[in-house]
């Protein structure tokens, strides 16, 4: 869920790395300040929907996370995004400091492939095959940055060796 259409370019990677997982998943423009009515609409719908984790980005007062938590029953995860006069982090903290009650989960500023990794990780609680996906790509991840280092230590630097699996 985006709180304004102008943000769509910022969130890219949510879309890819969902369909990076096979996970389904659709796109609203609401807003919090400007839309309410059709905030409202939207929380309804996730539950008629069988929605099972909502993503909600928006910048500057970020309201809109905040707004969806106290609407559903799901998990919300609320990507602050950045720009306007301090770059996110008013976006930040009106996602991260909710009131009792209304958790929102969430990531850093812009980080939207995170995001929808903590969706997916979510998601994979109840989706061994999903989990089995998260696992594979955890584990390439590692693979790839032990090769770097390796890279580091082929150019001559001093790298720290880490002991080996099975030692």
């Amino acid at each position: 869920v985006l709180g304004s259409a102008s943000d769509l370019g910022k969130v890219g990677p949510v879309f890819e790395t969902l369909e990076e997982f096979r996970i389904s998943y659709d796109v609203a423009v609401v807003s919090a300040h400007r839309t309410p009515d059709l905030v409202e609409e939207y929380a309804r719908s996730v539950s008629e929907r069988g929605v099972k984790v909502v993503i909600a980005a928006a910048g500057l007062a970020a309201a809109l996370p905040g707004a969806l938590a106290a609407l559903v029953d799901v998990p919300v995860i609320g990507l602050p995004l950045g720009g306007g006069p301090v770059m996110g982090v008013d976006a930040l903290l009106s996602i991260t400091d909710m009131p009792p009650g209304v958790p929102v989960a969430g990531v850093g500023i812009g980080s939207a492939k995170n995001a929808a990794l903590l969706a997916a990780r979510i998601l994979a609680v109840h989706d061994p095959d999903l989990k089995a996906r998260l696992e594979a790509v955890r584990k390439k991840m590692s693979s790839d940055t032990r090769e770097k280092i390796s890279l580091l230590r082929e150019k001559g630097l001093p790298v720290w060796q880490w002991k080996p699996e099975g030692e």
